[in-house]
């Protein structure tokens, strides 16, 4: 299973490629659990000679028959849920603590608008190219990740201060409530089993996020070359119909990105795949927040 994040589409907690997919039952390392025929697909971290698995552990002796238990692996050093609250806590806590200063060190006055909206656009540069930098890294990247999220935090307050002072008082905490009640109802939804994230849901939301990618760029090309608001896809009742679509398609990669989680976890990958966990998490929380922002920014500019 792949993510939109491109974190989880690289190695992080994708099995597509011969590790693990929907709906495998997990063993979390123990013995290898299987078919006669294929006695390694029920544990894709059982240690199999034929193929390369990154979490593999060792126990097996070499040439050890297919359908041969394998000693437990063990528990030390492997990812567990705390260690993906943490980092993910880690993450967010930097995020609004740079947005928060950017907010108060940033006035988005008409005397200080240019040099604000400008720091806060290169920040958000910086903060693509690094979690860019960071999607096809093999390993995860600490100081990239929290980086990422400082310079993120960056341009998310000034973007925040624009719209709450001069367009919609009180836009940003409608929207981080927006965002929370969004997660909370995803997580309570996925827990429940009200969500089944199985491979033709996984199809459907990266076929609908390919799409709307492709119409927002479209738009974007057509605004930047032809000027205004290009399509009216942002703009408007279009621009809320979009963004409510995009809202749920936040919603819907939250449960894919809970989904990685839980099979990471469950799996036995190694500690360090938490700050991807995080990275991913954090990824989706902004693309939800953005959305809530921009359609309350359009609401009250049509009033």
């Amino acid at each position: 299973m792949r993510s939109r994040n491109p974190v989880f589409s690289r190695r992080g907690f994708s099995r597509d490629n011969g590790y693990a997919g929907f709906n495998t039952a997990p063993q979390a390392g123990g013995p290898a659990v299987g078919t006669q025929a294929n006695p390694y697909a029920q544990n894709p971290y059982a240690q199999n000679p034929y193929a390369q698995n990154p979490y593999a552990q060792p126990g097996a002796q070499p040439g050890t028959p297919y359908g041969a238990p394998q000693a437990p692996a063990a528990t030390a050093g492997r990812m567990t849920m705390d260690d993906v609250v943490l980092r993910t806590a880690t993450t967010l806590g930097v995020l609004i603590v740079t947005a928060a200063l950017s907010w108060a060190l940033l006035p988005v006055d008409d005397a200080h608008l240019n040099r604000s909206y400008g720091i806060g656009v290169v920040s958000a540069l910086v903060a693509m190219v690094l979690a860019f930098v960071q999607s096809f890294k093999r390993r995860p990247a600490p100081a990239l990740i929290v980086s990422y999220a400082a310079f993120e935090g960056v341009f998310l307050g000034v973007l925040s201060s624009i719209v709450d002072n001069r367009i919609a008082s009180g836009a940003a905490m409608q929207a981080v409530i927006g965002t929370m009640a969004v997660f909370a109802g995803v997580l309570i939804a996925y827990k429940a089993g009200w969500i089944r994230v199985n491979r033709r849901f996984y199809g459907f939301v990266m076929a609908a996020a390919l799409g709307f990618v492709l119409l927002m760029t479209v738009n974007l090309l057509f605004a930047v070359f032809g000027g205004g608001d290009g399509l009216g896809f942002r703009s408007g009742g279009l621009g809320v119909f979009f963004g409510v679509i995009g809202i749920i398609l936040g919603a819907c990669f939250l449960a894919l990105d809970f989904k990685q989680v839980e099979d990471g976890v469950a799996y036995g990958a190694p500690r360090e795949e938490a700050w991807l966990a995080a990275f991913g998490l954090t990824l989706t929380l902004v693309w939800i927040y953005m959305e809530f922002l921009r359609i309350l920014a359009i609401l009250n500019q049509s009033d």
